[in-house]
């Protein structure tokens, strides 16, 4: 039997609560993990970025109230490097964008049923 995935999520929000219904009525083994009380650190992000084929801009949280406060799409356009990014990222889970689901060899960011079906079923 597989590994069960990590399932990286904030419990109020709606696409993770989406997601993780999607996950119990599929059957899919899932270990949780709460973004905020237990942040991914800035290597976690480095390694996930590397295993999801992204560009880091995508793991952060574009609708999340941070992102807006404090510039970072500026910063991102201006030149931040990925280390810079995921040292940001790892200041808060909040910034992150979620769900994160991280299996083997594979990572998802966000929930689009069509990808997670073709990765997790």
């Amino acid at each position: 039997m597989a590994e069960p995935i990590l399932f990286v999520e904030y419990p109020k929000c709606t696409t993770c609560k989406k997601a993780k219904k999607w996950l119990d009525e599929h059957g899919v083994a899932y270990t949780d993990r709460h973004i905020v009380e237990d942040r991914p650190s800035a290597e976690e992000l480095s390694q996930w970025q590397g295993e999801s084929g992204l560009p880091v801009r995508r793991f952060f949280n574009t609708s999340g109230r941070l992102y807006r406060e404090l510039g970072i799409k500026a910063k991102l356009d201006a030149g931040m490097t990925d280390e810079e990014a995921f040292e940001l990222l790892a200041t808060d889970g909040m910034m992150v964008k979620r769900p994160i689901v991280v299996g083997e060899g594979f990572v998802l960011v966000g929930f689009r049923e069509a990808q997670w079906e073709s990765a997790l079923l």
